[in-house]
């Protein structure tokens, strides 16, 4: 499965929660990303990083020092990066 069909039946059974027609079947967890490593990894610098994620520069710096993690699609795509560094590309 393609992670753009996991996210649209992801949002297609969210709208059913809502609505009350469907219980949550599952719960994903992601370990927390190595955010550093994986930068390091792709060679990128922070900047070049933050454009690709569509964040900050803080942000970036804020998860490389743990200070704050990655929550949502942002740990969802660096959990997919971490496995799969040719999707960065």
């Amino acid at each position: 499965m393609s992670i753009f069909d996991e996210l649209q039946s992801s949002l297609q059974e969210a709208v059913e929660i809502k609505q009350g027609k469907a219980q949550a079947s599952r719960t994903t967890r992601h370990e927390v990303a190595d955010v550093k490593a994986i930068r390091t990894k792709l060679n990128v610098s922070q900047v070049e990083f933050a454009e690709a994620m569509g964040t900050s520069v803080d942000t970036i710096k804020s998860w490389e020092t743990k200070r704050r993690n990655p929550t949502g699609l942002a740990a969802k795509v660096l959990a997919t990066i971490q496995d799969n560094p040719a999707f960065f590309k």
